[in-house]
Formats: structure tokens, C-alpha cells, sequence
């Protein structure tokens, strides 16, 4: 029986589009080689943040079927390729599971199949990657089949945009690629914005994630001189927010975590390194100080430490929040990490707590979760908020701690230190 699309991959992107596709009445079929996974989505169980067990149930029944047999792709109309692309040794995309997915769909390909790649990769990764490998068994892009980039945009955690509402770019192999590309997405997605082609879409991706990647850098930056100078940024950058136009309010913090801000402008870096043979210089120079932030913040720790007559050597500090983003259980990339790796190395005693994080391990070794948060902070010579979850009192906290490290800035009285 045929299927409107495959959605190849079921994370964080592939899922909530799954989601969003059967709620506009298509028939959708996912697609992923972890065996365990596709068994819980069949069972109803969700394995990420903005979809509940109820909401995959609703899919179920709504149609949805997920799978690891890949020759059920050919039975569909649309196959879409929402696989992750971590950096690689160089500092490249890894395309691995890319190349995986798109091979899975080359031995399943039929004509007039729409193709679309969604994961965030480099420029000209469409047309000088996947193409080849699609066109391989005798059929060709544009001709034969349609081939597109629309790269993902998904927000975990965000309650106003999700795949409807928020505007999905496309650009096709061909001009008539980009409207087949486009009239599928089209059938759940409220706007749909075309570009020239494939590389156009690709970097359009890179571009967004690229502008807040150096913006975070520059309040990163200007958080450390300010500190030394007596100044509260956090304070500064509440005045300049009141002007109209002209200025959008970025803000400091540990570090920077998850996949788009850490990872994806060094796609673009690298990719200019390589086929021009220059730096992408705001590119490099934005992650050498993003960087650098939770070496800043240990060093801080140590600094409030010393000033309340207490070594870091041996002292126990609580660290609040361990996801890359807040109200999420979503670890990637996290801050939080190379944090611990720094204060272990000035030899603290950690331990952390997170309302939705049961177990973590920092640079291979389990931290001690804090059961009773009352009772950690209490007992803490240091506790530092990493990540802002709603179900903290920040204040409270900050209140009863002996020494509390504010690097969110979202604490208000005097009980704080603030980055």
C-alpha cells in the first residue's frame, strides 16, 4: 500500500514532522535502523521531549507505523532524510548516517519519488553528496525523481513554533524539484519559502544558526570584561532592549549546547577552509570564545570560593540544570559537561540535580544526583545555575545557598553572584 512519505530517522526532528504530517491526514511511515526505538513508538512510548505518550498514540491512530525494513520505502511518494550530522574528527559534518539513509532510500528509489534531505550539513552537500548516490542506479534528479534540500527547524521545547507554524525553506535540484518539495510540505506547513537551490536552503541554515553562534559570543566576551570592570551586563543589556529597532537582546551564559550553535556554522567553516582555503574568521573566532565559557565560569567558581575563605580544592558544589536548554531533558551538547570536567579538574566535589535528568555522567564518570534539593543546596560550599528550569525558585535558592553562582542572570536580589 502506498504511503504519502518516510520519514527516514525518528529524533527530535523526524518525529515531531511525523507528527505534524498525520495530523494533516497524510499517511506516514517512519523509518529507523535502532530496532528498540521503532519497537517503543509502536508500543506508543515517546523518547523525546515535545511529544507525549499520548501524542504518539494519537498518531498510532491516526495511521502512523514505524519501521527498520527498508524496502517499505519504496512505497512511498515522499522520502525525507531527517538524520543527525555530527561533526567529524576534522571538524566536518560526519555525513555516516546520511550516507546510510540515502543509500536506503537509492535501493528503494521509483520514478516521480520525491527526495528531500533535511539534515544540517554544508554547502553543496545535496547536489555533490546524495545526488550521486540516488542517480546511481540509472534514474536522474530532475528528471526521473525530485530531489530537495528544506533544512529542519525545530525548536525543542518552544510552545508557540513547532513544524506548522513556523515557515519551511526550500530549494529543489530544479525549479520544479523546489515545487514538489514544496507542495508536500505545503499539505501540513502554514509557509512555505523558496529559494534558487539546494545550496541556497543549505546555507540559509547555516546563516541563521551562525548570526546567533557570534552574537552569543559577543555578550560572552563582553560578560568577562565587564565583570573586572564593575559593570552589570545583565542590566546593560535590559536598557539597550528598550530601543525599537535596530537591536536584539542575546545573553551570556556557561556555554552553549544542543546541536544548531555549537555545531553547524563549523559546517560553513570548514566547508570555506576547504574549498577556498581561508578561514571563516567571525565563524572561529565566535567558538574559540563560546568555548571558552565553562573554563570562565570554574574559574569564577574558584574566585567566589576563595573570597568566602574556602579552597575549591575539596569543596562540595552543586550544579543546577544539566540540559543544553531549559525545561527539556535533552543533554546534547550540554555546557554543563566540559563545566564538570573543569571544576573535577580543580579538584571539587560534585554533585548535580535536574527535575529532568535522573542519571548523568560527565566525562565518563557518574555524577551524584541530589535527591532533595532543599537539603543539597543547603549543604553545598557553591551552587551554580547552569540551566534555568521552570520548577526552580531561583531566588529561594539562591536564599538559602551559602554561595550561589548565577550564570543565567535571572536571579534578583543581592544573595547571588552573577556572571
Amino acid at each position: 500500500m502506498a504511503v504519502d512519505v518516510v520519514i527516514l530517522g525518528l529524533g527530535y526532528v523526524g518525529l515531531p514532522l511525523a507528527q505534524e504530517a498525520v495530523k494533516a491526514g497524510l499517511t506516514v511511515l517512519g523509518y529507523d535502523v535502532n530496532t528498540k526505538l521503532v519497537t517503543s513508538l509502536n508500543e506508543g512510548r515517546s523518547h523525546v521531549d515535545d511529544l507525549s505518550d499520548a501524542d504518539i498514540a494519537q498518531m498510532l491512530a491516526g495511521g502512523f507505523r514505524a519501521t527498520t525494513d527498508e524496502t517499505e520505502i519504496a512505497s512511498a511518494k515522499t522520502a525525507v532524510i531527517c538524520v543527525p550530522t555530527p561533526l567529524s574528527a576534522d571538524g566536518g559534518p560526519d555525513l555516516g548516517a546520511v550516507d546510510s539513509a540515502t543509500r536506503a532510500v537509492a535501493r528503494n528509489l521509483r520514478p516521480g519519488m520525491v527526495v528531500i534531505l533535511e539534515s544540517t550539513t554544508y554547502p553543496g552537500t545535496t547536489d555533490e553528496y546524495v545526488r550521486p548516490i540516488l542517480e546511481a542506479g540509472g534514474l536522474t534528479a530532475g528528471t526521473d525523481f525530485h530531489l530537495a534540500f528544506s533544512p529542519e527547524r525545530i525548536d525543542p521545547g518552544n510552545k508557540q513554533y513547532g513544524p506548522h507554524n513556523t515557515p519551511k525553506v526550500v530549494g529543489g535540484h530544479t525549479e520544479a524539484c523546489t515545487e514538489a518539495a514544496a507542495a508536500f510540505y505545503g499539505r501540513f506547513v502554514a509557509t512555505v519559502v523558496r529559494t534558487k537551490g539546494t545550496r541556497e536552503a543549505e546555507t540559509a541554515k547555516l546563516l541563521e544558526n551562525t548570526y546567533r553562534h557570534i552574537n552569543i559570543a559577543l555578550v560572552n566576551e563582553m560578560a568577562k570584561f565587564c565583570h573586572h570592570l564593575g559593570i552589570d551586563l545583565w542590566d546593560v543589556i535590559k536598557a539597550a532592549s528598550s530601543k525599537p529597532f535596530g537591536f536584539q537582546a542575546f545573553y551570556p551564559g556557561p556555554g552553549v549546547g544542543g546541536h544548531c550553535i555549537p555545531i553547524d556554522p563549523n559546517y560553513l567553516s570548514h566547508n570555506v577552509r576547504a574549498k577556498l582555503g581561508y578561514p571563516f574568521r567571525f565563524v572561529e573566532l565566535a567558538q574559540e570564545i563560546n568555548a571558552t565559557m565553562p573554563a570562565y565560569v570554574a574559574r569564577r567558581a574558584q574566585n567566589i570560593l576563595n573570597d568566602a575563605g574556602k579552597a575549591i580544592n575539596g569543596a562540595s558544589v552543586l550544579l543546577l540544570g544539566v540540559t543544553y536548554k531549559p525545561n527539556i531533558a535533552d543533554k546534547r551538547e550540554s555546557p554543563a559537561t566540559p563545566l564538570a570536567r573543569a571544576l573535577a579538574g580543580l579538584g571539587a566535589k560534585l554533585s548535580f540535580h535536574d527535575p529532568y535528568v535522573q542519571r548523568w555522567e560527565a566525562n565518563g564518570v557518574e555524577v551524584l544526583r541530589a535527591d532533595d534539593l532543599e537539603v543539597a543546596v543547603a549543604e553545598a560550599d557553591l551552587v551554580i545555575l547552569v540551566q534555568q528550569h521552570r520548577q526552580y525558585d531561583v531566588d529561594a535558592l539562591a536564599a538559602a545557598a551559602r554561595e550561589f553562582f548565577d550564570t543565567r542572570g535571572v536571579t534578583t536580589g543581592d544573595d547571588a553572584h552573577r556572571l
